[in-house]
């Protein structure tokens, strides 16, 4: 069962980045040798893709919510990873034809799969490019700019948001989105899978806590509010909401893969920052051989919150 709510404002933070798809919204070291699990662009679209499955219906729920004026006929993607965003675009504005914009062309080539897979080929542009850079690609003059958890990955967003004022069309729409950081998988007593302090309750929220300390750091943007920002860069601030992920526990196989490699991403960032005796248990966890395996328990759910302000392009 899911719980999705609208409230009338909320603050999120995180999800694609327009340069290396960190879906455990940070940077990761590119190799686990505690595992030697090799992190590429292959593992990265693995999450994006469970992401875009598991969460499917929330994402519709945001882009639902967009308050447009009338129907966009030209929609810009800014870091679209796999094309969750993309796709449930083109889902609600079946006028509309999307340019999908991320720096990763095995995302990119993925995207276009799924495109010819959808058949929805002919309304899909993608264009490689780092949104970092000062000058950005022709991407014509959309209606709607859509920017899923890409924005606070950006070294300068307030680049960012000028380019996006000024490749708007008059009274366009710029919907930014972020996830309040990465979901939450397991219960709070987690793990308990024998007694001992080895094992003692609350490891995912350690692990968490442990990883802000880097993405205070190296991620700055993350959390930020987007509404003074928006308005800053001469957005007229059209609308902000919150909803709320609650996916109760279940036996869906893709919520054990969507909380094994997110686990795996975020242990990459604390590997050296958690005690040893958690660090001992989260493998314990991601051991998918072992009797603890994280892919074995019945009690994973999927819990965070996304939020998205909506903002327009007055003239």
């Amino acid at each position: 069962m899911t719980h999705a709510h609208l409230p009338s404002s909320g603050h999120g933070a995180s999800h694609h980045h327009p340069h290396a798809h960190d879906a455990s919204h940070g940077h990761t070291h590119a190799h686990d040798a505690s595992h030697s699990h090799p992190q590429g662009a292959d593992d990265q679209a693995e999450i994006l893709d469970l992401d875009a499955e598991v969460l499917a219906e929330h994402i519709a729920a945001l882009v639902s919510w967009l308050p447009a004026r009338t129907a966009p006929r030209a929609i810009v993607d800014l870091g679209c990873g796999t094309g969750a965003g993309t796709f449930a675009l083109l889902d609600r504005f079946p006028e509309a034809r999307v340019t999908a914009v991320d720096s990763s062309a095995a995302h990119l080539q993925r995207l276009r799969e799924k495109a010819c897979a959808r058949g929805v080929e002919g309304r899909v542009r993608t264009v490689q490019a780092d949104l970092d850079l000062t000058d950005w690609p022709d991407l014509g003059t959309p209606d709607l700019v859509w920017a899923s958890a890409s924005m606070h990955h950006m070294r300068h967003p307030d680049h960012a948001l000028r380019e996006v004022h000024g490749l708007l069309a008059p009274g366009g729409l710029f919907a930014v989105v972020e996830l309040a950081g990465f979901p939450r998988f397991l219960p709070e007593n987690a793990p308990e899978d024998r007694p001992g302090p080895e094992d003692r309750p609350g490891l995912e929220e350690r692990c968490h806590t442990a990883g802000e300390r880097f993405h205070t750091e190296h991620v700055p943007h993350r959390g930020a509010d987007w509404g003074p920002m928006l308005t800053g860069a001469g957005f007229t601030l059209d609308g902000e909401r919150t909803i709320t992920v609650d996916i109760e526990a279940s036996r869906d196989d893709r919520i054990g893969a969507y909380a094994l490699g997110g686990l795996r991403r975020i242990r990459r960032g604390v590997a050296e920052v958690l005690p040893p005796e958690d660090l001992a248990a989260l493998d314990r966890l991601l051991d998918t051989d072992g009797p603890h395996s994280i892919l074995r328990r019945t009690d994973l759910g999927v819990r965070t919150e996304r939020t998205v302000w909506a903002a327009r392009r007055e003239g």
